[in-house]
């Protein structure tokens, strides 16, 4: 009876050895060196990082709100690429990227100055086609048209329009939409009175003011001669020359 007591014994010493083995290995110091990957699952070897590589768990630095493009390096620690400042994104963000370059404010030109108005009367000593050829040369410039004023110092509808071309507003739409030449046709000058047959060709009888207004490519547009004169007021010969300054 006693042996078979003793086999148990000896088996149970033996199972509990084999037992107390085994939980030394299970619980034993880890062999692995700092850096290196997590235990392996079952059936696979233990396989270590290269040294200065980041384990799966390591974040990034807080501090970099977009991921640095892949030519930037990244050290151990996750911080950003040296010479980034803290807080500094290595690229622009999406918002950044897609904001349009701004524009340069545009500036609206500035007005041609007015044209100058000559005073009233008209110089019979004057050279009229010299006077004709620059006010063309200044249309063609600026775009105005040339308003040529054929008259005489002792005609008195003359003296009228000239106190209207005078008033401020009749003064300030002359000089924005007109180069005015002023042509004696009351002396004995036959350049101008050939001036005057150059432009008002229909001939007759002319009944002062001939008011004529030319395009900067010389073409007259409208000859008072023809299709008579304006009224001689503010409202007369505001009227006209809105209707032929363009």
């Amino acid at each position: 009876m006693l042996r078979p007591v003793r086999t148990i014994r000896r088996t149970t010493l033996v199972t509990a050895a084999v037992i107390a083995a085994g939980l030394t290995a299970a619980c034993g110091p880890s062999a692995q060196t700092t850096g290196a990957a997590g235990p392996a699952t079952a059936g696979q070897p233990s396989q270590g990082l290269p040294a200065g590589t980041l384990s799966p768990s390591a974040e990034a630095s807080p501090t970099a709100s977009v991921t640095p493009p892949p030519s930037a390096s990244v050290s151990a620690s996750g911080s950003a690429p040296a010479g980034t400042p803290a807080g500094a994104s290595p690229t622009p963000s999406r918002a950044q990227a897609a904001q349009p370059a701004p524009k340069p404010s545009r500036t609206s030109a500035a007005p041609a100055p007015a044209a100058r108005i000559p005073g009233p009367g008209y110089d019979s000593s004057a050279d009229a086609q010299k006077l004709i050829d620059e006010a063309l040369r200044a249309a063609k410039a600026d775009g105005r048209m040339v308003l040529l004023d054929f008259g005489a110092n002792w005609c008195g509808n003359c003296k009228a329009a000239d106190k209207v071309f005078a008033q401020p507003q009749t003064a300030a739409l002359l000089g924005a939409s007109y180069h005015l030449v002023k042509v004696d046709i009351g002396g004995n000058s036959s350049a101008n009175s050939a001036l005057l047959r150059k432009y008002s060709p229909s001939g007759g009888t002319y009944k002062m003011p001939v008011l004529v207004v030319v395009s900067p490519s010389g073409t007259v547009r409208t000859d008072t001669h023809v299709t008579g004169n304006p009224a001689l007021t503010a409202a007369g010969i505001g009227s006209f020359l809105r209707q032929w300054a363009s």
